[in-house]
């Protein structure tokens, strides 16, 4: 199975083109599609959806992702081997936060032309190398072949939160369309306390830890896990980006009250 994640939206013809590849190459391929409407060259927003998608497939899914700011430059095509899956697209953190979270075991550049479509664009590796390489991983071709092992993919801050004294630093990944603040704080980083202080750039508060939006009254705010297991601030039919001003990117303190 191969899952589709791109900034392309369905206007244009990229995401067909892909597909045409791809079913050239493997007609028995199983092509599911993720997303198109990544806000264009967010790779924030590109890697939070994938991570979030990424382990509800079943095992050795192969996910290929062109959220790709950076195409026709210096930066590298990669595949990611993980214990679960694997991940094709650029090197530029897209893939990271999604890889890192099932156990890198292997990352191999893209560098042997045979597996490549015979004229590479400056402009849409995603067809001329992202889509054969996904196809023929598919098929059977080992991940090795593709090229030589590396170990230095790059990877943003926004791939993980950091323990430090004062509690967990974290900063916003997405707002969804409930204005829900999902951070990068992950279940596992918590240490489960009932009331949290909240540092955020505009104001300190103490919240609720709890379960659901509604333990808490209208328009009142609350921490919990999401259902992607990554910690959000919420708002109770509310909208807790607009309530407190928050962007992506902006940092997060929580500590215990």
């Amino acid at each position: 199975m191969i899952t589709l994640t791109s900034d392309f939206g369905l206007r244009d013809p990229y995401v067909a083109e892909m597909k045409g590849v791809m079913l050239t190459t493997n007609p028995k391929a199983i092509i599911v599609d993720i997303s198109h409407d990544v806000e264009k060259f967010n790779v924030r927003m590109g890697a939070f959806i994938l991570a979030s998608a990424a382990p509800f497939f079943p095992k050795d899914t192969i996910h290929l992702v062109v959220v790709d700011p950076g195409v026709g430059t210096q930066r590298r095509a990669i595949l990611v081997q993980t214990k679960m899956a694997y991940f094709i697209g650029p090197d530029n953190g897209v893939l990271m936060l999604a890889a890192l979270d099932q156990g890198v075991e292997h990352i191999y550049e893209l560098l042997n032309h045979n597996l490549m479509l015979p004229k590479i664009s400056n402009t849409f590796h995603g067809r001329d190398i992202f889509a054969p390489a996904g196809a023929k991983l598919d098929k059977g071709v080992k991940a090795s072949d593709f090229g030589q092992e590396i170990s230095s993919p790059v990877t943003p801050n926004f791939v993980a939160a950091k323990q430090i004294k004062e509690g967990i630093r974290g900063e916003v990944l997405h707002i969804d369309g409930f204005g829900n603040i999902i951070t990068n704080i992950k279940e596992k980083n918590m240490i489960n306390p009932k009331i949290l202080k909240v540092k955020l750039p505009s104001t300190s508060l103490e919240v609720k830890f709890g379960k659901a939006y509604s333990e808490v009254q209208p328009e009142e705010p609350i921490v919990l896990v999401g259902s992607h297991e990554f910690v959000e601030i919420a708002v109770n039919h509310g909208s807790a980006a607009e309530k407190f001003h928050l962007q992506v990117g902006d940092k997060i303190l929580l500590t215990s009250a």
